[in-house]
């Protein structure tokens, strides 16, 4: 049996410092998640699908991410990278897809630390109306920044911290809920399924109601493939990465079915207060307030407030070692390789937090249409890296098998290996086509519509090919994927 080599090449080149445990992983992979999706977006979900189409569309998108999660933990726990899968796209499939894959992933997360400063003033607004937003945009960026400075550990801990607040509050709602479904809490009497089958329920909407949100579900999702980019800076991970994706999984499903199923028992979907993006009115907040807890619009608005922080810190972490990576790897500037005494990527974070304010500062202009046009090509990043991790993996996998390794030699082995990521691929496939179908069954088709809904795709397409066609690379064959773990 041919034995896993070991690269002793670029011994010389800069190291992260790993100092991530395993509950800090675990942490920052599930705070990835529930945030807005869950706290705000569930009510839409629900008002337009009904509690079962809601609960249908969230667990089928679960059931796709849990494979997509133990895919990427296979290879980052076999060969762990803050690259992750721009580095299994380039060592398995092509140099030209990891290229791609890389800053596609990189102007993601750039334009969400926007995003999230665009929010933060908004949120601090509830309490301070008169205040200037210009003071919270800087308290934010400068909260952020110190976390990512002080060194990789002070980032765990602080979203370690964050996570566990977010995680706290679902808790804590799951629990006052299923009391007051059976009438313990409340002062009313038991529930039960009397809200799932008024009007059409439970399936409000039919098929087509069910399959918008399996798009929205998508995106409230996406976040857990952090797990794969801390993977360079774990201590252990092949014994951590293992153990983060068996318990995120478990806990997301939980979180989100649990939730959204208390929600629909508790508040009729056809309640129109579901549809509204208001904190005041967000799901959460009024089970709360049926509780009688008169400040839960406020608690809710601190909740959501650190989902802000957390995201901002995430997504800064996130970036800044992609395009560390992308530099070691040749494939951005090398002064973005550099690293300060503590290990971190000092040049990468400053330029991506730059990129994050200006693309924040665009919103002020021509009424925000750049930064719309911003934020929408970034929302089919994420599924584009969900489809680089599902073919990487198979990929992996087919060239281990095809260089005589054997499969046991892996820390930790995916589920139900090839159909996982084959099923992984499908479903966001679908996602990414259907992203906006309603552009093409109305009378006419909306071009404009399907524009801003598909910008993502011709902009990573520039740069697979574009790099492709300079470099004249092609997919590699099985026998010559780089399967050379580094010390």
């Amino acid at each position: 049996m041919s034995e896993i080599k070991v690269n002793q090449l670029g011994h010389n080149a800069p190291k992260l410092k790993k100092e991530l445990k395993s509950r800090h992983i675990t942490m920052i992979s599930l705070g990835g998640t529930i945030g807005t999706g869950l706290f705000l977006a569930s009510g839409g979900a629900i008002a337009q699908a009904g509690p079962g189409g809601a609960l249908l569309a969230y667990a089928l998108i679960g059931i796709m991410v849990y494979f997509l999660m133990t895919s990427l933990g296979e290879m980052a726990a076999y060969m762990p990278s803050s690259g992750s899968f721009s580095t299994y796209a380039t060592k398995f499939v092509d140099p030209a897809l990891g290229f791609a894959l890389g800053w596609n992933y990189w102007y993601n997360w750039a334009i969400t630390i926007a995003a999230e400063i665009a929010a933060v003033s908004l949120i601090m607004k509830y309490w301070f109306p008169d205040s200037s937003s210009a003071l919270w945009t800087v308290l934010f960026i400068v909260i952020v920044l110190t976390f990512n400075l002080l060194s990789v550990k002070s980032y765990g801990e602080s979203e370690y911290w964050f996570a566990m607040i977010k995680v706290a509050t679902v808790i804590v709602f799951i629990i006052i809920s299923i009391l007051m479904i059976f009438g313990i809490l409340g002062g009313q009497a038991p529930v039960g399924f009397t809200n799932f089958f008024i009007s059409d329920g439970p399936f409000h909407g039919g098929f087509l109601a069910t399959f918008g949100i399996f798009l929205a579900a998508g995106f409230s999702f996406q976040g857990t493939e952090l797990l794969g980019v801390t993977a360079g800076e774990t201590d252990d991970p092949g014994k951590n990465i293992p153990k983060a994706v068996k318990s995120v999984f478990w806990r997301i499903i939980l979180f989100y079915i649990l939730a959204i199923a208390a929600i629909g028992m508790l508040i009729p979907f056809t309640d129109e207060r579901l549809l509204s993006e208001d904190i005041a009115v967000s799901p959460f907040t009024l089970v709360f307030d049926r509780l009688g807890i008169a400040f839960a619009a406020s608690l809710m608005n601190a909740i959501i407030l650190t989902a802000m922080l957390s995201a901002g810190n995430s997504g800064l972490y996130a970036s800044s070692r992609m395009l560390w990576q992308l530099a070691v790897d040749g494939h951005a500037p090398k002064f973005f390789a550099k690293l300060s005494r503590r290990g971190i990527p000092i040049y990468a974070l400053i330029a991506t937090l730059a990129v994050g304010c200006v693309a924040f500062l665009a919103s002020f202009f021509g009424d925000g249409v750049v930064y719309i046009w911003l934020l929408n090509a970034s929302g089919m990043s994420g599924f584009i890296a969900w489809l680089g991790i599902a073919f990487s993996h198979y990929r992996f996998r087919r060239a281990f098998e095809a260089q005589g390794l054997d499969p046991k030699l892996l820390p930790y082995k995916a589920k139900l290996y090839p159909f996982g990521p084959l099923f992984a691929f499908t479903i966001c496939m679908i996602v990414v086509i259907g992203q906006n179908y309603t552009a093409f069954i109305g009378g006419t088709i909306d071009w404009y519509g399907i524009l801003v809904s598909y910008i993502g795709i011709p902009l990573f397409l520039l740069l697979w090919l574009g790099y492709k066609i300079k470099h004249k690379t092609k997919m590699l064959p099985l026998k010559d994927c780089d399967l050379k773990v580094e010390n």
